[in-house]
């Protein structure tokens, strides 16, 4: 295989040819960074990466495998990861001066899995700043002078412009979803608390969730195996049995799914191409697809994630802005100032809302095995100066149910991504149903 071919792989393929020994993982390693070298100028993916200590775990990797002991199920396999995970040989820089130098002691827990897994860490991808919406250097694949979404905008860049199959990600609002859709790959946000968060830079710790980009749901369900490992060390986490999320995912379903398509109560503000492209969609579905309306009240949902994430962003990012002699960005230091204004009342009321919301939307889920929407409201806007709207994936972020989003669409030649929305904690049917939808799609 040529390195543009093996640039070009999956995580899954990738992992099987090293295993089989078709192709090694300095091959795997060397491949990744030429498309670095080839395109890094254009795109800035990489807030760090150390290519001759990559090749120096490549080779690595290779002598053990032959040594004939266990590997692990991403052996060999480069991965990228977003730079607000700690990571113990590599700086961790939050996408601000000032954490400019800043080199942690120990891995987050979601890196540790991913090395035990055998994967070769590449390096750490560009977050904006603290991971909220100043953007950083990232400029979108398909076209530089379009924003490639935010805040884990250097992870949806490196996998969709071949650098890395696989890479880490976090959403607090849209940040896996939108520069997914607005790259054109798979991102996953998982259902809240599956993921662990140790060692994760803190935004808002009932909204901050861990994600993934790939380029095959089937690379997602494996990493989504291997991240889901309990960790007592996030209070946040729920206990579950460790069922496999790759086996239901590549599972057929035993019928076929009955989806629902949601405008959702923010339908008015995609783009008219996106709703006639949606309507398209839902038209191609035919009998699988029922369109239902929210109740009016999922409307607030907006209101009530804002106070909560911009709360804790006065709470956590507030002693930075005191404490640094470095200044953060003037968006950033807006949304503190508003955080610091939200009452306790108003920031409890929006989390007691939450549970009702989840209560009248689980009734859908009765009928429907997940929701069909649009994962932004359109292509990637031009521009470099803001990051896109994050508004059609608000509303599931607040909920903290499982969210993916597909690369299926195409508007103003640019990649709008379908979102597939599931009941909470039900993460491997969602992908199982997201893998009929794709194969569904591709054979009309």
């Amino acid at each position: 295989m040529t390195p543009k071919e093996i640039a070009q792989l999956s995580a899954t393929e990738l992992a099987a040819k090293i295993r089989s020994g078709e192709c090694r993982a300095e091959e795997a390693v060397a491949a990744c960074l030429e498309q670095i070298d080839e395109r890094e100028a254009e795109v800035g993916a990489w807030a760090y990466c150390d290519k001759a200590y990559a090749m120096d775990q490549a080779r690595r990797a290779d002598v053990l495998r032959g040594t004939g002991q266990p590997t692990g199920a991403l052996h060999g396999v480069p991965v990228g990861v977003k730079d607000i995970f700690d990571t113990a040989d590599m700086p961790t820089e939050n996408g601000t001066p000032v954490f400019a130098g800043r080199r942690p002691t120990r891995d987050a827990a979601a890196v540790t899995r991913v090395r035990e897994a055998g994967a070769i860490i590449l390096g750490k991808t560009v977050t904006t700043e603290l991971a909220v919406y100043h953007p950083g250097k990232t400029r979108n694949p398909h076209n530089p002078e379009h924003t490639p979404g935010g805040s884990s905008s250097g992870s949806a860049a490196a996998v969709a412009a071949n650098m890395v199959p696989l890479t880490l990600g976090t959403q607090t609002n849209g940040s896996v979803i939108r520069p997914a859709s607005f790259c054109g790959v798979y991102g996953f946000k998982p259902s809240f608390g599956l993921i662990s968060r140790t060692g994760v830079l803190t935004q808002s710790p009932p909204l901050d969730t861990p994600g993934l980009f790939a380029r095959s749901i089937e690379d997602i369900a494996l990493a989504a195996d291997l991240l889901s490992a309990f960790d007592p060390m996030d209070s946040w986490m729920y206990p579950r049995s460790r069922g496999s999320h790759y086996e239901v995912a590549t599972s057929d379903p035993p019928l076929p799914p009955l989806v629902a398509f949601v405008k959702t109560p923010f339908w008015d503000r995609a783009t008219p191409e996106t709703q006639e492209a949606f309507g398209e969609l839902r038209d191609a579905l035919g009998d699988q697809c029922e369109e239902i309306e929210l109740p009016p009240v999922f409307a607030s949902s907006e209101t009530w994630h804002r106070q909560i994430m911009l709360a804790d962003l006065a709470r956590h990012f507030g002693p930075i802005v005191e404490q640094s002699d470095k200044a953060l960005s003037e968006t950033l230091s807006s949304m503190i100032e508003e955080g610091f204004r939200v009452t306790a009342v108003e920031y409890n009321r929006a989390r007691d809302q939450c549970e009702l919301l989840y209560a009248v939307l689980a009734q859908f889920f009765e009928n429907c095995v997940a929701i069909v929407t649009p994962a932004a409201p359109g292509p990637a806007p031009a521009g470099l100066t803001s990051t896109g709207n994050p508004i059609f994936a608000t509303l599931w972020t607040y909920l903290g149910v499982p969210a993916i989003s597909l690369p299926l669409l195409q508007v103003e030649d640019m990649p709008v991504g379908v979102q597939l929305v599931g009941p909470r904690r039900d993460d491997a049917r969602l992908l199982r149903t997201a893998r009929w939808l794709v194969r569904r799609l591709a054979a009309s």
